[in-house]
């Protein structure tokens, strides 16, 4: 599959410039960050990405439209790609106002307040990820799939540090660092 980082936010270039959370709750694209969208449509086109799947928040949202729009394809919400919440940015929209906003989305794995009360904690967060993973594994087709989703989600699978609309390579099938192929018994351990 390959994951890709939302575009760039308002959040994005406040907290880059402070290092200060701005207080910027479930952020829109800034211009730039529509154009980053729009630039890396093309590189997927080679990709052969079949389906599109996005986080719930508005940022991968509108990044993944941009994309799956210029694809031809539709856009499903997976929760389980969801960012940590950590950060003002983290405080979600309520799934009656994303629904409205992008009509003809699914929304209803989601619950109305979705995201997390407080900081999520870490050993939550990776448990989901690693939830994704092993769904991931076992879709036929992965290899197909484009994951707009979050720098703490890209971390959490790949060990890698992306920047916005960068994209990575996972094959959720192969082992994992520990050894440990994602899918098995004791994946969670």
């Amino acid at each position: 599959m390959i994951l890709m980082r939302h575009a760039e936010t308002v959040f994005n270039v406040v907290f880059g410039g402070m290092r200060i959370d701005p207080g910027i709750c479930d952020p829109a694209l800034t211009v730039a960050g529509r154009a980053q969208a729009a630039e890396a449509t093309e590189a997927l086109r080679a990709a052969e990405v079949r389906r599109v799947v996005a986080s719930p928040y508005a940022r991968a949202l509108e990044t993944a439209h941009i994309v799956a729009r210029a694809l031809g394809l539709p856009v499903a919400v997976e929760p389980l790609v969801r960012e940590r919440t950590a950060f003002a940015c983290d405080i979600g929209t309520p799934r009656s106002h994303l629904a409205a906003r992008w009509a003809g989305v699914a929304f209803d794995r989601l619950e109305e307040i979705w995201w997390s009360d407080g900081e999520e904690p870490p050993d939550s967060f990776e448990a989901r990820c690693r939830a994704f993973r092993r769904t991931m594994a076992g879709a036929p087709d992965w290899p197909h799939v484009l994951v707009v989703t979050h720098w703490g989600v890209i971390r959490s699978l790949t060990g890698r540090t992306v920047k916005n609309c960068e994209t990575v390579r996972l094959d959720p099938t192969a082992p994992t660092a520990d050894g440990r192929d994602g899918t098995g018994p004791g994946a969670d351990g």
